[in-house]
Protein backbone atom coordinates (compact mmCIF):
# COMPACT_ATOMS: atom_id res chain seq x y z
CA UNK A 1 0.00 0.00 0.00
CA UNK A 2 1.32 3.53 -0.75
CA UNK A 3 0.89 5.99 1.38
CA UNK A 4 -0.25 9.25 -0.95
CA UNK A 5 -0.24 11.64 2.50
CA UNK A 6 2.61 10.46 4.99
CA UNK A 7 1.42 13.24 7.39
CA UNK A 8 -2.11 14.16 7.58
CA UNK A 9 -3.86 15.98 10.23
CA UNK A 10 -6.20 14.69 12.38
CA UNK A 11 -8.91 17.00 14.17
CA UNK A 12 -10.46 15.94 17.48
CA UNK A 13 -13.79 16.71 17.69
CA UNK A 14 -16.03 15.50 20.88
CA UNK A 15 -19.05 14.34 18.47
CA UNK A 16 -19.27 16.85 15.34
CA UNK A 17 -16.61 14.80 13.09
CA UNK A 18 -18.85 14.21 10.02
CA UNK A 19 -20.90 17.51 10.60
CA UNK A 20 -17.41 19.45 10.00
CA UNK A 21 -16.00 17.47 7.66
CA UNK A 22 -19.25 18.00 5.46
CA UNK A 23 -18.93 21.82 6.51
CA UNK A 24 -14.89 22.34 5.80
CA UNK A 25 -15.50 19.98 2.23
CA UNK A 26 -18.87 22.58 1.14
CA UNK A 27 -16.37 25.66 1.52
CA UNK A 28 -13.17 24.73 -0.42
CA UNK A 29 -14.17 23.70 -3.94
CA UNK A 30 -11.10 21.07 -4.78
CA UNK A 31 -12.65 18.96 -1.91
CA UNK A 32 -14.27 15.81 -0.71
CA UNK A 33 -15.27 13.19 2.22
CA UNK A 34 -13.53 10.13 1.25
CA UNK A 35 -14.33 7.67 3.55
CA UNK A 36 -16.06 7.21 7.12
CA UNK A 37 -15.32 4.70 9.71
CA UNK A 38 -18.13 3.80 12.85
CA UNK A 39 -17.30 2.49 15.87
CA UNK A 40 -17.95 -1.26 17.43
CA UNK A 41 -18.57 -2.75 20.70
CA UNK A 42 -14.92 -2.92 20.72
CA UNK A 43 -13.39 -0.78 23.67
CA UNK A 44 -15.74 1.13 24.51
CA UNK A 45 -14.57 1.34 28.26
CA UNK A 46 -11.88 3.94 26.62
CA UNK A 47 -13.93 5.83 23.90
CA UNK A 48 -17.60 5.29 25.47
CA UNK A 49 -19.22 5.79 22.03
CA UNK A 50 -22.32 3.59 21.36
CA UNK A 51 -21.62 1.06 18.76
CA UNK A 52 -22.41 2.18 15.10
CA UNK A 53 -21.60 5.91 15.36
CA UNK A 54 -19.54 7.80 13.70
CA UNK A 55 -15.47 7.03 14.21
CA UNK A 56 -13.20 8.85 11.87
CA UNK A 57 -14.19 10.73 8.63
CA UNK A 58 -11.29 11.05 6.04
CA UNK A 59 -11.67 13.85 3.66
CA UNK A 60 -9.53 15.92 1.74
CA UNK A 61 -9.37 19.30 0.91
CA UNK A 62 -6.59 20.93 -2.07
CA UNK A 63 -5.42 17.21 -2.31
CA UNK A 64 -5.20 17.57 1.64
CA UNK A 65 -6.18 14.75 3.49
CA UNK A 66 -7.31 15.14 7.10
CA UNK A 67 -9.04 12.81 9.23
CA UNK A 68 -12.31 14.03 11.79
CA UNK A 69 -12.04 11.83 14.85
CA UNK A 70 -14.93 11.89 17.19
CA UNK A 71 -12.63 11.34 20.47
CA UNK A 72 -15.32 12.75 23.05
CA UNK A 73 -14.66 16.01 24.99
CA UNK A 74 -11.40 15.61 26.77
CA UNK A 75 -9.76 18.03 24.44
CA UNK A 76 -10.45 21.41 22.82
CA UNK A 77 -8.78 23.34 20.14
CA UNK A 78 -6.66 25.69 20.82
CA UNK A 79 -5.14 29.00 18.47
CA UNK A 80 -1.55 26.57 19.20
CA UNK A 81 -3.20 25.13 15.74
CA UNK A 82 -4.55 26.15 13.33
CA UNK A 83 -4.64 26.34 9.04
CA UNK A 84 -4.12 28.99 6.45
CA UNK A 85 -5.48 29.83 3.48
CA UNK A 86 -3.75 31.72 1.15
CA UNK A 87 -6.11 33.86 -1.07
CA UNK A 88 -5.00 35.55 -3.95
CA UNK A 89 -7.28 38.55 -3.72
CA UNK A 90 -9.56 39.95 -1.84
CA UNK A 91 -13.01 37.64 -3.01
CA UNK A 92 -11.36 35.18 -1.76
CA UNK A 93 -10.28 36.64 1.30
CA UNK A 94 -13.83 37.68 1.69
CA UNK A 95 -15.70 34.38 0.56
CA UNK A 96 -13.65 32.43 3.12
CA UNK A 97 -14.04 34.65 5.75
CA UNK A 98 -17.37 34.82 5.07
CA UNK A 99 -18.13 30.94 5.00
CA UNK A 100 -15.55 29.96 7.96
CA UNK A 101 -16.61 32.72 10.47
CA UNK A 102 -20.49 31.37 10.24
CA UNK A 103 -21.17 31.00 13.46
CA UNK A 104 -17.90 31.14 14.47
CA UNK A 105 -15.77 34.15 15.78
CA UNK A 106 -13.50 36.83 14.05
CA UNK A 107 -10.09 37.14 15.44
CA UNK A 108 -7.45 40.16 14.93
CA UNK A 109 -4.65 39.58 12.12
CA UNK A 110 -6.73 37.45 9.60
CA UNK A 111 -6.89 35.19 12.14
CA UNK A 112 -10.89 33.43 13.38
CA UNK A 113 -12.63 30.60 14.96
CA UNK A 114 -15.07 28.18 12.93
CA UNK A 115 -18.52 27.27 14.47
CA UNK A 116 -16.06 24.31 16.03
CA UNK A 117 -13.57 26.48 17.75
CA UNK A 118 -10.83 25.47 15.10
CA UNK A 119 -8.37 28.26 14.11
CA UNK A 120 -8.09 29.70 10.62
CA UNK A 121 -5.75 32.45 9.28
CA UNK A 122 -7.53 33.89 5.98
CA UNK A 123 -4.20 35.29 4.55
CA UNK A 124 -3.74 37.70 1.17
CA UNK A 125 -0.37 35.62 -0.65
CA UNK A 126 0.28 39.57 -1.33
CA UNK A 127 1.11 39.98 2.44
CA UNK A 128 4.50 37.63 2.77
CA UNK A 129 5.89 39.68 -0.41
CA UNK A 130 5.13 43.05 1.15
CA UNK A 131 6.98 41.94 4.33
CA UNK A 132 9.83 40.50 2.60
CA UNK A 133 10.62 43.97 1.33
CA UNK A 134 13.68 45.46 1.99
CA UNK A 135 12.38 49.30 2.78
CA UNK A 136 12.15 48.88 6.68
CA UNK A 137 9.60 51.57 6.32
CA UNK A 138 7.40 50.17 3.97
CA UNK A 139 7.33 46.61 6.08
CA UNK A 140 6.34 48.61 9.24
CA UNK A 141 3.18 50.49 7.81
CA UNK A 142 2.29 47.19 6.53
CA UNK A 143 2.96 45.52 10.05
CA UNK A 144 1.05 49.02 11.88
CA UNK A 145 -2.14 48.35 8.85
CA UNK A 146 -2.32 44.70 9.64
CA UNK A 147 -2.61 45.17 13.00
CA UNK A 148 -5.46 47.04 13.38
CA UNK A 149 -7.74 44.44 10.93
CA UNK A 150 -9.66 41.89 11.71
CA UNK A 151 -10.30 40.29 7.93
CA UNK A 152 -7.60 41.70 5.78
CA UNK A 153 -7.86 44.55 3.38
CA UNK A 154 -5.79 44.12 0.39
CA UNK A 155 -6.32 47.74 -0.48
CA UNK A 156 -5.65 49.37 2.76
CA UNK A 157 -2.14 46.93 2.45
CA UNK A 158 -1.13 48.44 -0.65
CA UNK A 159 -1.80 52.02 0.87
CA UNK A 160 0.32 51.56 3.35
CA UNK A 161 2.88 49.87 1.36
CA UNK A 162 2.97 52.85 -1.02
CA UNK A 163 2.95 55.53 2.08
CA UNK A 164 -0.70 56.53 1.06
Amino acid sequence: MSVVNRIIPCLWFDDQAEEAAKFYTSIFKNSRITKTSYYGEEGYEFHKKKSGTVMVVTFEIEGQQYNALNGGPQFKFSEAVSLQVMCDNQAEIDYYWEKLTQGGEEGPCGWLKDKFGFSWQVIPLILEEMLLDPDINKRERVMKAYLQMKKYDISLLKKAFEGR
